[in-house]
């Protein structure tokens, strides 16, 4: 069985910003708790309560090396792993077009996101962060989407989708550490005016301990740090 843990980036549809990233951490659920405690321990290494909530806006250079423990635990644990999905520039979309909502299109692409680290042959639990009130009965669709995409229409593939808070899971905000990384790259934000230093040497360790940037596909194989780079040829 697997907990898969997703979160996202610039998802909205008019909040200025040119690229989104979904993405998801994926762990065997019964090292959720090791894994969660792990996170946890090094929280309390550099001085912070355990119960302190981690998220890429929070890096800094007073927190860096705190930081930097987190993504090197990512890369050295075997067990976790991460697939994001990039859309490179919304401004392109056109809803219209597909009869669809900017909110259904979200949806679509939390499903090509989903689609491929899905185990058909285990039980899938999959949590996504708290965004609207309109969530529960979002997820509960994706669910149904997601099953049936198998077989008939089984739910032990994906068991559960369930809404939670980040700050209450420590393997959500490493997705949300991870995501910040891949979509301060694609938005090219390293290259501002300003441009936070402990961002840049974080966001540069995780692409060399990756092995490639984060603008190209990498092989569907590929499971470490997996990314898709989506083209509307490809789905509406």
């Amino acid at each position: 069985m697997y907990n898969i843990y997703c979160d996202e980036s610039c998802h909205l549809e008019n909040d200025r910003q040119k690229s989104m990233v979904l993405g998801a951490v994926i762990i065997p659920k019964e090292l959720v708790k090791q894994i969660s405690n792990d996170i946890a321990d090094i929280k309390v290494k550099h001085g912070l309560n355990k119960f302190t909530e981690l998220k890429w806006t929070k890096v800094s250079n007073s927190k860096l090396d705190l930081f930097l423990e987190i993504a090197r635990y990512f890369f050295s644990n075997k067990a976790i792993n991460f697939r994001a999905l990039v859309v490179p520039d919304k401004s392109i979309l056109n809803h219209a077009q597909h009869q669809q909502t900017h909110d259904d299109w979200y949806y679509k692409m939390y499903y090509n996101m989903l689609r491929p680290i899905i185990d058909s042959e285990a039980g899938n639990y999959i949590y996504l962060d708290i965004k609207d009130t309109q969530g529960a009965r979002k997820v509960k669709k994706l669910q149904s989407i997601l099953c049936t995409s198998f077989r008939d229409f089984d739910y032990s593939i994906v068991r559960r989708i369930q809404l939670i808070r980040s700050e209450e899971s420590q393997i959500l905000q490493l997705a949300d550490l991870l995501i910040g990384a891949v979509g301060y790259w694609n938005r090219q934000m390293y290259e501002e005016p300003g441009a936070s230093r402990a961002k840049i040497i974080l966001m540069s360790e995780i692409i060399e301990a990756a092995g490639h940037t984060f603008d190209q596909t990498t092989p569907w194989w590929y499971k470490k740090f997996n990314i898709l780079v989506w083209n509307s040829r490809f789905s509406s």
